[in-house]
Order: C-alpha cells, then sequence, then structure tokens
C-alpha cells in the first residue's frame, strides 16, 4: 500500500519546483551577487564599489567620532598670527630656538615633534659673510676677527636651535618622496626596526626612493625623527598613515609613531605576523616592547594604520587645543601651561598649504592628522581593516545573496521588499557593530550594492521594454549614440530629439600616420583587421569618455562631445580621451615591434566652439552628425600636428576649458578660411606638473614672447635651455628653423607673430 507524502515533502517540493519555475528571475538575482563576489574577493576590483566602501567608511567614522577634547595634545600653530609677528616662513633658527627653549624651560612638555623640515643651513644672521670678510677685506682690519669670535656663538643660529634640542625629547619631521630621479638632502634618522626581525618574509611596505630630511647639524642634536607622509587614496583623501615604511632595504617610522615611542619610554618595534605562511605580504600588528612589557598597535596592509579621527579639525574643531607659536616665541603664556603636553609644531597658515582632504574635511591641517593617531594611540583606540577582510566579505555576501536568490522570486513586490531592507539592515547592524565594539573596519559597500540590486533587478524582471517614447528614443539615437548615453538619455526622453540645434560642443578629429606605408607592406585582409583593431580600441576609449563616434573616414575618426547629453566638462573629456588615445597607439605599436609590423603613428586636432548638431542627410542615408565653422577648424588643427611634431594639437577654446590639465602653447596660427589668427596648445599631462616641466615651461613662455617680439638673439639663448631640457622635441627644432630664417628679415611692426597656413 503506498504511503502518503509525509508533511515534509508536501512543503518542500512545491518550493523547489517554484524555484525552477522561476530560474530566470533565480539567474537574474545571482548576476549582482557574481559582481560582488568578483570585487571582494579582489579577482575583479570595480572601482565604484571601492568608492562607495570608501563612503561608507567616512559615514561611519564621522558618526562614531567622539568629537571631544583631547587635552593631552597642543598643537603649536605657525598660524597666520605668528608669520605677521615673527616673520614669513621658514623663520631664523633662533626664532625656533627661543620657541624650543620656551616649550621645555618654561613651559615644561612632555615631547615635541616637528611637523616641519630643516633642509637647509640658516645664513640670515650674516654670520657666514663676516667670516669671509674676516678673512679677506677686513683681514688687516685690529680687533674685528676677535670681537668676531666673541659674538659668532650668538649668530650662528643654527648651533642655537641644536643646541636648545640637543639632550631634549623632540623628534624631527621629514619626508619621503617617489620622484623617478631619487633626490636624497639632509640626514635620515636611525632605522626604526632592524631588517632581520621580518625574517624573510615579503611584506609589503610602502616604499620610497628619495627623502628630503634635516641639516647634519640639527639631526645630530635630535636624532630621533620620523616622516609625516600619508597615505592618499584614489579619491584623494587621506585616510591612513604608514606606521612604517621602507627606503633601500631599512624600515623607518612615521612622526606620530616616533613621537609615541618617545614619549612611553622608547620600546622596540617587532613584526606580528599575520600568517604562518610566508607568502603572507602583511602584518597583523607591530609590536612595542619594552624589558618584559609589550602592546601591539594593529595594521592594515602596507603595514598602516587609519587615523582615528576625533572630529573637526583647525582651531576651531575642538578636537586639540591650538596656540598660537607666536604667544610662545613672545613668552606670553604663563609659565608651566603646557607642562606634560605632548605638542605638535605645525602649520594651519593657507600659504604653507599644509592642509588635507580628508573624511571629516576638505581643508584639514595635516599636523592634526598626527595628533589624531597619537591620540589613538595612547587610547589604543586604532580601527584596523583585519587580513581576514576578504573572507568575512565573501561569506556576508554567499548568505544573503543565495537567501535573496532563492527567496525573492517567490514573494510579493511587498514582502520582496521587506525581506531586502531587512537583510540591508542586518548586514549594515553587524558591521557597525564590529566597527564601534571591536574597532574593525569591514567592507560593506559590495554588500550592499548586491542586496539593492538584487532586489532591482527581481522586480524588475519582465520589463525589459521601457515606454513607448523611450523606445523611440534609443531606436533613433541607437546608432549615432554610445549605449552608455542612451541609458541616461531614456531617463527624461522628452529632452532629446534630432532637429537641428546650435550647442556649445567639443569636437575631435583624430588621423592615422603611416597608414600609406602599411598598405603597401600588407594583404588587403590583414590591413583590414588591423585598421578595424585600431579603431576598435580607439573607440572604446572615445565611449569610454562619453564621447559620440561621429563618422570613420578611411584612416581617420570622427567624434565629438556634448551632445546629443549635455555634458558640461565636454572639453576636459575630449582632451582625457586624446591623451589616452595617444597611449593606445604607442601600446599597439609595442605590439607591432614585437610582430615586426612597421609602427603607425596619430595625430588628433581638437576644437570647442559653438556648431551645428542634429540628425543630416538625404532621404536614402542620414547621420547625427557636426557641421560648422568651429568644426572645420578642429579638422585643421590636426592637420597641424604632424608640422608640430606633436600628437594634440588644441584650440584656444578647448585649453581655456578642460581644466585640470598642463598645457604648452605652440603657436598662433592663422588656418585656410580663417582670417583670425588662434593660439594653439598640447596638453602635456593631466594634473600639476613638476618641478622640471615648468621650469621648462617657463623658459618657453619667455621664447613665445621674444619670438613675438623679434628678439632673435635672445630665442637662441632661450633654445639653448630648452633643447638642453628637452632635446628630442622636434618643436624646439622647428623654431630653431624659424628663427634662422626670421633673423634674416628686416624688423616687421606689423608683424603679429602668427602663422599662416593656406591649405587644408
Amino acid at each position: 500500500m503506498a504511503t502518503a507524502p509525509s508533511p515534509a515533502r508536501r512543503l518542500r517540493w512545491p518550493r523547489v519546483d517554484a524555484v525552477r519555475r522561476h530560474w530566470r528571475r533565480v539567474a537574474i538575482t545571482l548576476v549582482p551577487l557574481a559582481f560582488a563576489l568578483l570585487h571582494a574577493s579582489t579577482l575583479m576590483p570595480i572601482g565604484f564599489l571601492q568608492r562607495l566602501d570608501d563612503i561608507l567608511y567616512d559615514a561611519r567614522l564621522r558618526a562614531a567620532m567622539p568629537r571631544t577634547l583631547d587635552d593631552r595634545i597642543v598643537i603649536v600653530d605657525i598660524d597666520e598670527k605668528s608669520l605677521g609677528e615673527v616673520g614669513r616662513w621658514p623663520w631664523s633658527r633662533h626664532h625656533m630656538a627661543r620657541l624650543v627653549d620656551e616649550l621645555f624651560d618654561r613651559q615644561g612638555v612632555a615631547v615635541v615633534g616637528f611637523d616641519v623640515v630643516f633642509a637647509e643651513a640658516d645664513d640670515s644672521s650674516g654670520l657666514k659673510r663676516l667670516r669671509q670678510l674676516a678673512e679677506s677685506d677686513l683681514r688687516d682690519q685690529p680687533g674685528f676677527a676677535a670681537r668676531l669670535r666673541q659674538i659668532e656663538g650668538s649668530l650662528d643660529y643654527d648651533a642655537l636651535f641644536a643646541q636648545s634640542l640637543r639632550q631634549k625629547p623632540a623628534v624631527l619631521g621629514y619626508y619621503l618622496s617617489s620622484e623617478s630621479q631619487g633626490i636624497t638632502s639632509g640626514v635620515l634618522p636611525a632605522p626604526a626596526m632592524p631588517a632581520e626581525n621580518l625574517t624573510g618574509r615579503p611584506i609589503r611596505f610602502t616604499s620610497w626612493n628619495g627623502f628630503g630630511s634635516n641639516i647634519e647639524s640639527i639631526a645630530a642634536a635630535a636624532p630621533m625623527a620620523g616622516y609625516f607622509n600619508p597615505i592618499v587614496d584614489r579619491d584623494g583623501v587621506v585616510r591612513s598613515i604608514p606606521l612604517l615604511a621602507e627606503y633601500q632595504g631599512r624600515y623607518y617610522e612615521a612622526l606620530s609613531m616616533a613621537m609615541f615611542r618617545m614619549l612611553v619610554g622608547l620600546p622596540s618595534i617587532e613584526p606580528v605576523f599575520a600568517t604562518d605562511s610566508r607568502r603572507y605580504q602583511a602584518l597583523a600588528a607591530l609590536r612595542l616592547r619594552l624589558g618584559d612589557k609589550t602592546a601591539d598597535i594593529p595594521v592594515a596592509e602596507g603595514v598602516t594604520a587609519l587615523v582615528p579621527f576625533r572630529g573637526p579639525g583647525g582651531p576651531e574643531g575642538g578636537s586639540f587645543r591650538y596656540v598660537s607659536a607666536g604667544d610662545l616665541v613672545a613668552k606670553r603664556l604663563p609659565e608651566g601651561s603646557l607642562a606634560g603636553k605632548v605638542i605638535l609644531v605645525g602649520t594651519t597658515a593657507p600659504g604653507l598649504k599644509d592642509v588635507r582632504i580628508t573624511p571629516v574635511g576638505e581643508a584639514y591641517p595635516g599636523v592634526e592628522t598626527h595628533a589624531n593617531l597619537i591620540s589613538g594611540l595612547l587610547d589604543a583606540r586604532m580601527q584596523v581593516r583585519p587580513d581576514y577582510a576578504v573572507g568575512y566579505d565573501v561569506v556576508v555576501l554567499l548568505i544573503a545573496g543565495l537567501l535573496l536568490a532563492v527567496a525573492l522570486p517567490l514573494m510579493s513586490a511587498t514582502r520582496a521588499m521587506l525581506l531586502s531592507a531587512g537583510v540591508a539592515l542586518a548586514g549594515v547592524a553587524l558591521n557597525v557593530w564590529l566597527y564601534t565594539g571591536a574597532d574593525l573596519v569591514l567592507p560593506l559597500g559590495a554588500f550592499l550594492f548586491m542586496a539593492v540590486t538584487a532586489f532591482g533587478l527581481n522586480m524588475s524582471y519582465g520589463y525589459f521594454v521601457e515606454s513607448r517614447n523611450k523606445r523611440e528614443l534609443a531606436n533613433l539615437f541607437g546608432t549615432y549614440v554610445p549605449p552608455e548615453l542612451v541609458d541616461e538619455m531614456v531617463k527624461d526622453p522628452d529632452s532629446y530629439s534630432m532637429e537641428a540645434a546650435n550647442k556649445e560642443l567639443t569636437v575631435m578629429f583624430s588621423d592615422m600616420r603611416g597608414f600609406t606605408t602599411l598598405s603597401e607592406q600588407m594583404e588587403p585582409t590583414q590591413l583590414q583587421a588591423l585598421l578595424n583593431d585600431v579603431f576598435s580600441r580607439l573607440t572604446n576609449v572615445i565611449r569610454a569618455n562619453r564621447g559620440t563616434i561621429d563618422k570613420y573616414m578611411g584612416d581617420c575618426v570622427m567624434a565629438f562631445w556634448g551632445a546629443p547629453v549635455d555634458t558640461p566638462d565636454h572639453a576636459s573629456l575630449a582632451v582625457k580621451a586624446s591623451m589616452e588615445m595617444a597611449k593606445v597607439v604607442e601600446d599597439i605599436n609595442a605590439e607591432h615591434v614585437a610582430k615586426g609590423i612597421p609602427q603607425i603613428g596619430v595625430g588628433v586636432g581638437m576644437n570647442t566652439g559653438v556648431m551645428c548638431v542634429g540628425d543630416m542627410g538625404s532621404h536614402i542615408r542620414r547621420a547625427y552628425t557636426v557641421i560648422g565653422d568651429a568644426v572645420n577648424l578642429g579638422s585643421r588643427l590636426e592637420g597641424l600636428s604632424k608640422q608640430y611634431g606633436v600628437v594634440i594639437v588644441a584650440s584656444e577654446t578647448t585649453r581655456a576649458q578642460a581644466t585640470g590639465f598642463v598645457w604648452q602653447e605652440l603657436d598662433k596660427v592663422r588656418v585656410k578660411g580663417k582670417a583670425q589668427a588662434v593660439a594653439i596648445y598640447e596638453p602635456l599631462a593631466a594634473g600639476e606638473g613638476g618641478e622640471t616641466a615648468t621650469e621648462e615651461l617657463r623658459n618657453w613662455a619667455a621664447f613665445l614672447r621674444a619670438y613675438r617680439s623679434q628678439s632673435w638673439d635672445t630665442c637662441d639663448m632661450l633654445l639653448v635651455k630648452l633643447k638642453e631640457a628637452n632635446p628630442d622635441k622636434d618643436l624646439y627644432s622647428l623654431y630653431e628653423r624659424r628663427v634662422e630664417s626670421l633673423r634674416k628679415l628686416p624688423f616687421d611692426p606689423s608683424w603679429d607673430g602668427a602663422t599662416n597656413f593656406d591649405t587644408k
């Protein structure tokens, strides 16, 4: 006799069948889980998820800050008031000696750290010149040398400052650098931890190849020193400081770490390894040992520590007491009012630019980051990203993701929303509890992304086609505009049409150099494959920077920015795309060299201006394109790139609107069809240039002024400097030939310095 199915079977199998019926919705819900797992496991880091994690960390940090005053630490501020009273920075060292004497002798502070560096000798007293006179012009002057010997002790400001530091609990500051030249200056302190302590393990430290430290006499007087470099994350925010850093195989400590060790009796530093595996490249903690007493400081990858910010920064922030350095130099504070305090000497003066972007402020005093870290070390209140953070993230994602994938397809919209919200809140609560209760900073961004996206995708299943007007818009623009922009357009379809309109846009023409040589040496099918590969890579760059491909013309690509989707930074995106395209061509040429194929070049011309954009053509074939005088100028500028030996030529209007780049003016030109001369430029780099580049650009600007004023001898002198700085730059050779030709002509007062080009 057959037995009736058990209640368990009656309950279980219908659920399994329901999941099978909704397998597509289950699969869709698993998509965000897959991406979140790829990101969490570091197999495929996703930039916006990392940015989301940073935002969530910053929010947790701000919410949990104590926002109370730590009266153990005082910041001696070289502020605007001090600069007005004592003089501009750097101060003469006798002022610094008075400051140090005041802090130690009159105020009785516990330790002093300097968030400044004394990199050069102080000759402001004139002692050096007096010694020269004693050995030369005034050598025979009766009594001069003897009198100089009597007073030179009071005029040797470096010696005075060194004497005030000697045998005092003072920690000097210095900086580490990663310039390609590996420039060094000054004297480094002794390493903080012997390399042999690592027992051969390949631990990842922040590594540097240069430094700027204090002069020898001062470093000898106060041998304890620490670097004040923070870690600047990808978004430009300072969240952590490396407690130890590597330079030439030796390990040095941060300013805050050195001050803390000085304060607690100079314990030794030992590594605490995160795992027994010799291949693991991180430490769990740094152990401070003083006799039989030990204390562990947790660290993350790179031997970094998160800065435990107490609250808003600055004198009004309320986290630390600020004292004007001028008041101390002038002895205006009552004696002993800073007794036993930890002192950090730094600056908030805007002109000295020691400010950082931090989670708690965009103009945060750099010196206060060290004060926060010292405060956290004193309180043993140090948040840390543990070495098992990746495993935690993966486990939480799997549990929550699989639950949502199985349950959401079986629920109504209301229940699905409640379940998703409950899962998200549970994950957030666990994360916050571990943060506040155990000082653990664990990832949260991928979890929230997965929970929210899984709910959204599941509820949106079946609605792949948008409303009618959205479908029409996508069909209309789909063949012209990158899908990424179409996705933005369908959110507000009534704002877009194919009708022609005048708009300010940026247009770019990119022409391949060396195409003729390739066509002569390659079979047509090989040439076609190569051309398709090149165009595909360049197109990907344009699309990644929100550009619209207008057309392909032989070996030329035409694109524009700012339409159909309004893009306020269209000029900047176009310049960024052009520089990335130049890098892509370099990569292609490296492949060509390996394959024995001739190399190619690229010339890019860009212009920003008002042009007509819309659907144009005949009833047989139409295209979404741009036309106008501004477009023609962009085409002309592309042709000039070869003339000036550069890859990219941009107009002055593009240069004016594309902020965040270093530019070099090439010339003023008058192209065919334009009566007015326009200035043309080459973008050199994104962001601020280095000192060498800045000096070269200053010389180049001076050369152009001399060139346009027909001062040929000055031009020759400046060209020598320019070619020494950059001997391979074709631009300087071009102008060298021009100067040689023009100096033969008589002075022309009507010449405006522009170069005429009569060909297209």
